[in-house]
């Protein structure tokens, strides 16, 4: 722990999830942290806010109180901290825990709720900690609690803080590579879940999550693509779906992706050369949040789908759909990108 180091099987027990299930990210979030726990006695963490809801509690690690305490499972050596309802104040210990070294934090809320602790978070960005932030509830997909608990900015807002590392899986499985690879970098990262369960994409149709480390990855197997799609979260099984609709038409559509757009801009210009060929203009990009920042990767002809407004209070299926996260939706938006990069 001194050097920083990682014990030899670290990653040994971490899940794997099957395709025949759907299971929301923060679930898998909440099994890996668990499997990580019984090899790594240096993590620990918690929540500021309903631990058991985006799912930040080791299993029999005990509460990180005193023994004195009548709260069961007290004692000074747990595992387990409860923050109280105060995200700032999360964020700060967090922060000091990680300036004191050894040991390997994190805590959890709900994504809009990181308003709440954005200068804790600046200042481990600013102070390269490194500190896990898990965020849950990512998007209007978190349904009946309305538009008060419902994200729109905040993914965008988040990215725009130099040096954190803003990661949104879109599986189960890309959760498990993700986790992976916030261990291995060891550096201020913020992990973006979903309450809703999502499709664990079934990666014998489909590719590994192999570059799951490169921040963005073709997810099917297309060459000299028509029109580029590129999502994150929970709108990539709605990508493709949409690409299976299109290859109907005889469209050729590359689902990408991209999990953490910072770990992307660090890749080689080759290898984001191949990923996204300059000579494809048609540009789709997928995020239930606003879409600030994709016209970067998306281009004059590109189209974002989006959310402009604040959200309403319904079911997860339902406000999708109003919303205009749908295969239909990004069917429509690549036919009128690839019209538009045509001219």
């Amino acid at each position: 722990m001194r050097k920083r180091e990682l014990p030899s099987n670290w990653n040994a027990d971490l899940p794997v999830f099957a395709s025949d299930k759907e299971v929301s990210t923060r679930k898998a979030s909440g099994d890996v942290i668990n499997a990580l726990a019984a090899k790594m006695p240096e993590l620990f963490g918690g929540s500021a806010d309903l631990a058991e809801s985006n799912n930040t509690t080791i299993e029999g690690g005990g509460s990180f109180l005193p023994s004195t305490s009548k709260m069961k499972g007290a004692s000074p050596y747990g595992r387990i901290i409860h923050f109280g309802i105060r995200e700032h104040a999360m964020g700060s210990i967090l922060n000091g825990i990680a300036l004191h070294g050894l040991a390997r934090s994190f805590g959890g809320t709900f994504l809009v709720f990181s308003d709440y602790m954005r200068g804790a978070v600046r200042l481990a960005a600013l102070m390269k900690l490194p500190v896990t932030f898990i965020w849950s509830h990512d998007s209007i997909g978190l349904g009946e609690d309305g538009p008060t608990h419902q994200p729109i900015e905040h993914i965008a807002s988040l990215r725009a803080i130099p040096g954190l590392d803003v990661i949104r899986p879109a599986d189960a499985n890309e959760v498990v590579a993700c986790w992976s690879q916030i261990v291995k970098r060891d550096k201020t990262a913020g992990l973006l879940l979903s309450r809703q369960n999502l499709p664990v994409i079934d990666r014998n149709l489909y590719n590994s999550t192999a570059e799951v480390e490169r921040g963005a990855y073709a997810v099917n197997d297309v060459s000299t693509p028509d029109v580029l799609i590129i999502a994150t979260g929970s709108e990539v099984s709605i990508a493709l779906k949409a690409s299976e609709e299109l290859a109907q038409s005889g469209i050729k559509a590359r689902v990408i992706s991209a999990p953490c757009l910072e770990w992307y801009r660090e890749q080689d210009q080759g290898y984001k050369d191949l990923l996204m060929p300059k000579s494809v203009k048609a540009r789709v990009s997928v995020e239930a949040g606003i879409a600030q920042g994709w016209h970067e990767l998306i281009g004059d002809c590109g189209v974002a789908i989006s959310l402009e407004h604040f959200g309403a209070s319904a079911s997860a299926p339902v406000l999708f759909k109003e919303f205009g996260f749908t295969p239909e939706a990004v069917v429509k938006a690549c036919q009128e990108s690839m019209a538009k990069s045509s001219k």
